[in-house]
């Protein structure tokens, strides 16, 4: 091959192509600085997630979020009141005194509580069963000549119906059932805490112990007792749009209500599981044995759920404002019996299950548009 032909093949790289190369890479360099880095700002981004409360609304709504808010966090309320107390030397005596008796001398969780009929009338209720709203709905007359066993359903994460309806007069629970004393139940550690257990006192809340249902089923006609059915164990499922119940094996309450004569009247509490979102916690899965683990040490669960918040609509720890709406169903009258078999109690389980049950189906398309499934006994 000659000498001009190699040339000839090599790459021509002239000057005008550097000059278009540099030229073009220059213009891309300014192009780049020109345009601003996109960084993203996580507070912008929160923003946009979040549907924020508008400046103006009613002045009710506000009392009625207010109501919810202080009732959510009543509990750290009272413990800060307490320690704050506790601060001061010269209570300290009185302070003793209080813890003393509350702790081991007043009997009151056991015997019926101290109800108010002042206290659960108060407006300050008012506005919390208004807050979803919160309703009951009155199938057949409760005559007060006989004892009552109310039995709720679902539990839900906290219960807020539960209270609405039975432990205050928001709801106009008397005025629907004259002569009938309702005493809503609940875990006896509620009323270690100091100042938040005469709250619950006030309110006709008890404590769910088998004395404290005795003795407040035998304290005379019209006596009445709402207990929470499913429990905690119940809260892990308060999942929104189903109904899922233990019941099966709950069968405490209503052995309770043949001893003592008392009609066993069954409560669904349609939007009760409305009211907060909760993680995933199937049966099965990491999060399920650890809330199961921890309801097997200390008596109680801690569903992992949130709500909305004070300024916002969708992200914190208070309810949505759902409609709540307890079907009071028709009593299920029983024969006393101190001692009833087994097969007694599950042919009046078998009853109450089907009043339940027709409760369910009556109202769903009414009360549960929205829902997922139908109503299932899990357990």
């Amino acid at each position: 091959m000659s000498k001009i032909e190699s040339n000839a093949l090599r790459p021509s790289f002239t000057t005008n192509s550097r000059t278009l190369s540099a030229g073009s890479l220059k213009d891309r360099l300014s192009k780049l600085a020109a345009t601003p880095l996109s960084v993203p700002n996580p507070v912008a981004a929160l923003h946009a997630n979040l549907n924020f409360v508008p400046a103006k609304i009613p002045r009710k709504r506000r009392l009625q979020m207010l109501a919810v808010a202080i009732w959510s966090v009543m509990i750290v309320i009272t413990t800060c009141a307490w320690l704050l107390l506790l601060s001061i030397p010269p209570l300290w005596p009185l302070l003793a005194i209080y813890f003393v008796w509350a702790r081991w001398i007043d009997t009151s969780p056991e015997r019926g509580g101290r109800s108010s009929q002042w206290f659960r009338s108060m407006r300050f209720w008012r506005y919390f069963a208004d807050y979803y709203p919160a309703s009951f709905l009155k199938e057949a007359d409760l005559p007060p000549d006989r004892p009552y066993v109310f039995g709720y359903h679902p539990h839900g994460i906290i219960g807020m119906g539960a209270l609405a309806t039975f432990a205050t007069e928001a709801t106009g629970f008397s005025a629907a059932f004259p002569g009938i004393k309702p005493h809503l139940l609940t875990l006896t550690t509620n009323f270690q805490m100091p100042f938040y257990r005469d709250i619950l006192l006030s309110l006709g809340v008890c404590s769910v112990s088998k004395e404290s249902c005795s003795n407040i089923l035998k304290s005379g006609p019209g006596s009445a007792i709402t207990i929470v059915v499913g429990g905690a164990a119940e809260s892990l499922s308060a999942h929104p749009g189903t109904a899922d119940l233990t019941l099966r094996k709950r069968l405490g309450f209503i052995k309770l209500a043949i001893q003592h004569g008392a009609d066993l009247v069954p409560v669904f509490s349609f939007g009760e599981n409305d009211i907060y979102q909760q993680m995933p916690n199937e049966k099965g899965t990491t999060v399920y044995a650890l809330q199961r683990k921890f309801q097997s040490i200390f008596g109680f669960t801690l569903p992992l759920f949130h709500g909305r918040g004070l300024l916002n609509y969708n992200l914190g720890l208070m309810p949505y404002r759902r409609q709540i709406v307890a079907v009071i169903g028709n009593p299920i009258h029983v024969q006393q019996c101190d001692k009833p078999t087994i097969e007694e109690v599950m042919r009046v389980q078998t009853r109450y299950i089907e009043e339940l049950t027709r409760i369910w189906n009556t109202y769903k398309d009414q009360f549960a548009k929205a829902r997922l499934r139908e109503l299932n006994i899990i357990d």
